[in-house]
């Protein structure tokens, strides 16, 4: 087979079609790996660097103008890159909380009957949400009423596609809350409540939590109907608190399924391909997330961190259904292992993953710490894994 790029690679990959290696990536490149490591270099540097298949993720928000609504001039975004969106009935504001551990930022949402506040830290490798947002049950009502509603920026999103070319992979996500959120609809409201609180409220209170996930599913719809004609390769849907090491497959049937499968109708309807995320258990629900509708899932997190993953059984089970992404353990063989044993370590995963195509070697999610001379054995022996 010809030479592929790599756009083309995993393009065909996620569509189940032939390619002429194995493609392999990882996803997000964090900001403390570049500094730490590659002396600050940019996320096109890192894919270089190393030989991987590249990978540029892209969020790209516009204003709704019959809401009002705007891009707010004092925001600089950060990781990701993408705008903040307010209105007139939905300013956001911030202060910073001095004295504290770590960097502590107070948000404040000020809407025409109440103002809605969060609290998020943040160290050098990552951020957290240590006040929710949701504090009160009537809280979801001001968001139904009042948030305000992003939009993708089209032109922005093909302005980008067309500056990498066939060369790098375009990857972004169905929109998150405003100032921390994740994907998925559970995902989502369980940053905004808490994961606990979510699991208690489906026996305590399901009405109210199948009001909430309407209203979040409700906005994500609006916001990737507005992405057709973006020339997405992959957008990403869903997050862990779906995954079966924190809820029940009951749960997820009732509370999770029912509205990610809705976003990701949309999604599809708007001409995108979407991923299924992932990262914790998968085994109990593998069948039951093929049924979400996506055409990959993600990441096949293995036991030792954390997940449940065996990919030669999942591969058995639903290998011709979806693309697999992911299976591969970075917190061992990119730090503590030897090249030979990382390199095995790519060989299990394409023997148990790589048969009949349908499955790109990352990462199970992003990393923080990886040694160089192990990152190298990591990519070069992908490309030595030929069909």
């Amino acid at each position: 087979m010809n030479t592929m790029t790599p756009k083309q690679r995993m393009i065909a990959a996620v569509e189940h079609r032939p390619t002429d290696r194995l493609p392999v990536t990882t996803h997000h490149v964090m900001p403390y790996y570049l500094k730490k490591y590659l002396a600050g270099a940019s996320n096109d540097e890192f894919f270089a660097r190393f030989g991987l298949d590249p990978v540029f993720w892209l969020q790209a928000h516009r204003p709704d103008p019959s809401q009002g609504a705007y891009v707010d001039p004092a925001y600089t975004p950060g990781f990701l890159g993408v705008d903040r969106i307010c209105s007139p009935t939905w300013r956001i504001a911030q202060e910073e909380i001095p004295g504290q551990e770590y960097q502590t930022t107070r948000y404040y949402i000020a809407t025409p009957h109440k103002t809605l506040t969060m609290v998020l830290q943040s160290n050098d490798y990552t951020g957290w949400v240590s006040e929710r947002l949701i504090k009160e049950k009537s809280d979801i009502d001001l968001i139904a009423e009042f948030a305000v509603q992003p939009l993708c920026d089209v032109a922005k999103v093909n302005h980008w596609v067309n500056h990498y070319g066939e060369g790098t992979f375009i990857r972004s996500c169905v929109n998150c809350f405003d100032l921390y959120g994740q994907p998925g609809c559970w995902q989502d409201a369980c940053v905004l409540f808490g994961v606990e609180e979510m699991i208690l409220e489906t026996f305590d209170d399901p009405a109210w939590v199948h009001k909430f996930l309407g209203i979040l599913r409700d906005r994500k719809v609006r916001f990737v109907d507005s992405m057709k004609g973006a020339r997405f390769d992959l957008i990403e849907h869903g997050g862990g608190d779906a995954s079966s090491t924190v809820i029940s497959p009951k749960v997820f049937d009732e509370f999770v399924a029912p509205y990610d499968r809705d976003v990701i109708a949309h999604a599809r309807a708007a001409g995108q391909c979407v991923v299924y995320h992932t990262c914790g258990g998968m085994m109990p629900i593998l069948e039951r997330l093929v049924t979400l509708g996506s055409h990959a899932l993600e990441t096949f997190t293995p036991a030792a961190m954390g997940g449940d993953v065996n990919l030669a059984e999942a591969k058995r089970r639903i290998g011709d259904k979806v693309c697999f992404i992911g299976g591969f353990d970075q917190n061992r063989f990119f730090t503590t292992s030897t090249p030979e044993e990382t390199r095995a370590e790519v060989r299990r995963c394409f023997r148990e993953a790589g048969a009949g195509g349908g499955y790109i070697l990352c990462p199970s999610d992003h990393f923080f710490d990886a040694r160089p001379d192990l990152l190298e054995a990591f990519a070069d022996e992908a490309k030595r894994c030929t069909y």
